[in-house]
């Protein structure tokens, strides 16, 4: 089996996984479809991110036990399940259980079977196979949002759900069926060179990772980077249209580039973090999303270059945060338990994702201008490089 081949296998399952950012183009479907509120039709995304998370970190213990061919079968299922069921819903509250958690969950057990199928067949690129795979992701509202767009105008958002649900489930499932680890004897005993001294054990199990500072600096450097990332490119499109002044077409037009900066931005900070060390590529996308939001809040009013250079940074950095995670906690904490622990470490997305998505709408309502969200983002980006510098260290747990 060849690793590059796997890597693009999971590619393409993370572009079906990854149509939940799409999702924003049922809520105004829905809302007409039921009466519903903006706040209600927002639900079964904010319920998905949730059960996202949980079930990521669930999913760890279970790819180590099944394997990630066999864990991503059951989590593909979960997936068409979720979407197929809200297909069915009378009501936003059961298309909340259908999609949100069932869906959610579904994409949580998926989401890191072939990250850790990359990082083991690639110990001294991870980062660069951990972004191409995740790559996936960013870029699916780029490849999944058109056609289901165009569904929704001709069979309406329900049956939307139905098609998507069982092309999804097929297609994951022949995905799912050739993930594999290397061959044990490549597979066992890795050992992390970037940045960690080798008379050190650095297989840490959950137990270990938790007692060490190193894991406190990342998992909160990850959920900051998220929340940060998340606050402002949530708003994005409002901000171009209310601030930068320019026209709505070309205001959402540049989603889909900033899309584009958000899927690219995994492999690019994914192969910084194979050259540097975690502390360093950490340091510079802080440094990276400090800069765009000064600049976004001293200069942005009316400023088209200024938008959409800013914009495009913040969306790249969040991307980036989906591969360099993953690669620091294999770099960190070793290979043997690879997935288990970033399943635990992957808990900072969805904190940072909830409250990110939180509140940037909380502080427009607030304060009347999405403006109000960068001075925010700056103190969290400068937060983040003081915990990056502090923290961020290699682990030195002496092997038994």
């Amino acid at each position: 089996m060849n690793g590059r081949f796997l890597v693009f296998t999971g590619f393409l399952i993370n572009i079906c996984l990854g149509a939940i950012y799409s999702f924003s183009i049922f809520r105004a479907p829905l809302e007409k479809l039921w009466g519903i509120s903006a706040t209600q039709s927002g639900l079964p995304f904010m319920v998905f991110l949730l059960m996202f998370s949980i079930f990521m970190a669930a999913s760890g213990g279970l790819i180590k036990k099944l394997g990630p061919r066999k864990t991503s079968l059951i989590g593909s299922i979960m997936v068409g399940t979720g979407w197929i069921g809200a297909s069915f819903s009378p009501n936003i509250e059961t298309m909340t259980a259908l999609y949100g958690i069932i869906g959610g969950a579904g994409v949580g057990v998926v989401y890191g079977c072939p990250i850790a199928v990359s990082a083991t067949w690639f110990p001294r690129r991870s980062g660069l196979a951990i972004g191409l795979t995740v790559m996936g992701f960013g870029l699916s509202g780029v490849i999944i949002a058109p056609i289901l767009t165009n569904l929704i105008r001709i069979f309406g958002p329900l049956q939307t759900f139905l098609y998507a649900g069982l092309a999804f489930l097929l297609v994951l499932t022949i995905l799912s069926l050739v993930l594999r680890f290397p061959p044990s004897e490549t597979s066992q005993g890795l050992k992390v060179t970037t940045g960690v001294r080798q008379d050190y054990d650095t297989d840490l199990n959950r137990v270990q990772m938790v007692k060490s500072l190193s894991f406190y600096a990342l998992w909160s450097a990850y959920m900051i980077g998220c929340l940060a990332g998340l606050m402002a490119i949530g708003i994005s499109s409002p901000f171009g249209r209310e601030i930068a002044k320019i026209d709505e077409y070309v205001a959402n037009l540049t989603i889909t580039v900033f899309s584009v900066f958000n899927g690219f931005g995994r492999p690019l900070f994914g192969w910084i973090t194979d050259k540097l060390n975690p502390r360093k590529s950490a340091m510079l996308s802080f440094t990276l999303i400090l800069a765009s939001s000064t600049a976004l809040y001293l200069f942005g009013e009316g400023n088209t270059p200024v938008y959409l250079l800013s914009f495009s940074l913040l969306w790249l950095n969040l991307g980036g945060w989906l591969a360099m995670a993953p690669t620091m906690t294999k770099t960190l904490f070793g290979t043997k338990y690879y997935s288990e622990n970033y399943g635990v470490v992957f808990t900072a997305y969805g904190v940072g994702a909830i409250a990110g998505t939180y509140l940037s709408g909380m502080l427009k309502d607030i304060t009347g201008t999405y403006l109000s969200v960068f001075p925010i983002v700056i103190l969290l980006a400068t937060l983040g490089i003081l915990i990056v510098f502090l923290g961020l260290k290699p682990v030195r747990h002496r092997s038994a």
